[in-house]
C-alpha cells in the first residue's frame, strides 16, 4: 500500500534535490522546504509545483491575502468540485461498468464502445483538471497562487500543442529533469526522437507500474516524434495557404483528438487484453449481436430494463457532447477568472468572473450540486499514480 500522492511529493523533492546537485540557489529552511513538500492544496492530485515558485510565496504570503483573492478562491474552488463531482463523476458511469465488462472477457458494440471512452476521455479531463482548480483556489486562501495545470487541453491542433495544454506541470518536469538531461534536441534529429521517446515511456510509467502505462507513453512518444517530422517537413517544403487555412486546423484538431483518445483506451483499461477488446470493438470487430447494458446503470438511471440500452445509449450521447462542448467551446476556469497568465477576462462579459453577489449565486449553487451530487459513490482516479 503506497501513500496517496507520493508521484507528486517525490518528484517535486527530486526536482529539489537535482537543483541542489546543479548548483542552483535553492532554500535550505528546513521549515520552509517541509512546508513546500506538505503543503496540503496540491498533495494529492497536484499540480506538480517546483520549489523556486513556492517557497518565495511562504515568506510572503500574509501581505499578499485579501477579501477579494479569497472570494476568487472560494469560487475557483467551487468551479472545480462541480467539475469533478457534477460532471466527470456522472460521465464515469457510462465508463467503469463498460471497462470492466471488456477486462473480464466480454464484448460491446462499436456504439458502447464509443460511448464509453469519449466518455472516459472527458471523464479524467473534468476530473483531473477539477482537482487542480479546486487546488488553486484553496491555495488562493492563503495567498499563494499554484500554477496553471490546464489551458483547454482538447482544443489543440496537435500533439505538440497538446502537451503544452495537459498536465502542464508534469510536461515541464519532464522536459527539464529528462528530455533536456538526455541530451534534447542538441544532439541531431535521430537522438532527439529518442529522447523524446524515452521520455514519453517513463512519463507512462510515472503513472502507473503497469504494460498498459507504458504503452499509452509509447503511443505519445509515437505521435511525438510523428508531430516533429510533419514539421520539419512542413518547413523544409514551405508552408502553403492552405496549411493554415481553417480546413487545415480543422484536420490537425480531428487528428489530434482521434490520437488521444485512442490512447485512453490504454490507460483506462485495467489489462491489455482488456484494451485490445475495447480497439477492435471501436472499429466494429468481435461485436455481440446486442447492444452492451450494464445493470448498474441501469439502477442509477432508474431505467426498466425493458426499455432496452437505447434510452441510456441516448442519455450518454447528450452527456458526452455537453461535456465536450464545455471543453472545446467556453473559456477554462483560469481564463474566466482572470487567473495568473489570464488575467484578460473573455471578451464576453457575462463570463468574466467578478466579486458580486450574482457570482456569488453562482458559486453557491455549483457548491449545492456538488455536495448533492456527493451523496452518490466518487471514484477517485489517483490512487493507482
Amino acid at each position: 500500500m503506497l501513500p496517496l500522492g507520493i508521484s507528486f511529493f517525490t518528484f517535486q523533492q527530486i526536482a529539489y534535490l537535482v537543483d541542489v546537485m546543479r548548483g542552483a540557489r535553492v532554500e535550505r529552511d528546513i521549515v520552509s522546504y517541509t512546508l513546500f513538500v506538505s503543503f496540503f492544496p496540491h498533495l494529492i492530485a497536484g499540480p506538480l509545483v517546483h520549489h523556486a515558485e513556492m517557497i518565495p510565496q511562504f515568506k510572503r504570503a500574509r501581505s499578499g491575502r485579501s477579501a477579494v483573492l479569497a472570494a476568487r478562491g472560494v469560487a475557483i474552488f467551487a468551479a472545480g468540485l462541480f467539475k469533478k463531482v457534477v460532471i466527470a463523476d456522472n460521465l464515469s458511469q457510462f465508463v467503469s461498468p463498460v471497462f470492466a465488462h471488456v477486462d473480464a472477457g466480454g464484448t460491446v458494440t462499436a456504439g458502447w464502445a464509443w460511448l464509453a471512452t469519449l466518455a472516459y476521455t472527458l471523464q479524467i479531463y473534468f476530473d483531473f483538471s477539477g482537482y487542480s482548480d479546486m487546488a488553486i483556489g484553496l491555495a488562493l486562501l492563503f495567498g499563494i497562487r499554484l500554477p496553471v495545470n490546464f489551458r483547454s487541453p482538447y482544443r489543440a491542433t496537435s500533439i505538440i500543442a497538446f502537451w503544452r495544454r495537459w498536465h502542464i506541470t508534469l510536461s515541464r518536469f519532464l522536459r527539464d529533469y529528462l528530455y533536456i538531461p538526455l541530451g534534447g534536441n542538441r544532439q541531431g534529429s535521430l537522438r532527439r526522437y529518442q529522447n523524446l521517446l524515452v521520455t514519453m515511456l517513463l512519463g507512462g510509467l510515472w503513472h502507473g507500474a503497469g504494460w498498459n502505462f507504458l504503452i499509452w507513453g509509447g503511443l505519445h512518444g509515437c505521435y511525438l516524434i510523428i508531430n516533429h517530422i510533419w514539421r520539419v517537413a512542413t518547413e523544409r517544403f514551405g508552408k502553403t495557404a492552405l496549411a493554415s487555412s481553417t480546413l487545415a486546423h480543422g484536420v490537425g484538431w480531428l487528428v489530434t483528438f482521434a490520437a488521444v483518445v485512442l490512447a485512453w483506451v490504454f490507460f483506462r483499461a485495467g489489462t491489455f487484453i482488456g484494451a485490445w477488446r475495447m480497439l477492435q470493438a471501436l472499429f466494429g470487430r468481435e461485436a455481440d449481436s446486442a447492444a452492451y447494458v450494464s445493470p448498474g446503470i441501469l439502477r442509477l438511471m432508474d431505467l426498466p430494463v425493458l426499455l432496452g440500452a437505447e434510452p441510456l445509449f441516448r442519455v450518454g450521447l447528450g452527456a458526452v457532447g455537453g461535456a465536450l462542448a464545455i471543453a472545446v467551446l467556453l473559456p477554462n476556469v483560469p481564463q474566466i477568472f482572470g487567473y495568473r497568465e489570464y488575467r484578460r477576462a473573455p471578451e464576453r462579459a457575462w463570463l468574466r468572473w467578478r466579486p458580486d453577489p450574482a457570482w456569488a449565486l453562482v458559486s453557491a449553487v455549483a457548491l449545492a450540486l456538488s455536495l448533492f451530487g456527493m451523496w452518490q459513490r466518487l471514484e477517485f482516479l489517483y490512487f493507482q499514480f
